[in-house]
């Protein structure tokens, strides 16, 4: 009789245990699946910080050859000699300055939009002015974009930080 009974065990072992493998061969990849795809989530997310970073990056930059590129014009206005490039190239840098701008704050709101704006648009006139400008004159109009810019500047980096992860 009792090869009968250990008969029936392994028969029974034998038809559930390889069900018992397939049952946890499945939820072993559904969880597989759950981990790829909280995985990519991060990943994107990532790259949307990492982006709005780079684009930080790049507009302090494009600031910065903007007021360069003013120098230059101020400059050679203030010589009587200003080169027909110049004001070209200011004005270039202020649209880039401007189209960076405008990709950060479209991430944005409403506020941060006009801001970037009015900053794009405080330095247009001052590229365009610059040639006719004493150098203190030209310091004293880059007190209000410096502290604009200023700001802005935090709040790029304040936001790209708080991007969720």
């Amino acid at each position: 009789m009792s090869e009968t009974s250990e008969s029936r065990i392994r028969a029974i072992l034998l038809g559930y245990f390889p069900m018992f493998i397939a049952a946890l061969s499945l939820f072993t990849s559904i969880y597989n699946g759950y981990l790829n795809s909280k995985f990519v989530d991060f990943i994107q997310r990532n790259a949307g910080r990492t982006e709005y970073l780079r684009t930080c990056k790049e507009i302090i930059d494009a600031y910065f050859q903007v007021k360069m590129r003013i120098a230059v014009v101020n400059t050679a206005g203030d010589k009587g000699g200003a080169t027909a490039s110049a004001p070209t190239e200011a004005a270039n840098a202020v649209a880039k300055f401007g189209a960076l701008g405008t990709y950060l704050a479209n991430l944005r709101d409403e506020t941060t939009r006009d801001r970037y704006t009015q900053l794009t648009s405080h330095l247009e006139q001052l590229s365009i002015a610059a040639g006719n400008l004493s150098a203190v004159e030209l310091s004293k109009r880059y007190e209000i974009p410096d502290r604009e810019f200023s700001e802005m500047n935090s709040d790029c980096i304040k936001s790209a930080k708080e991007l969720p992860l």
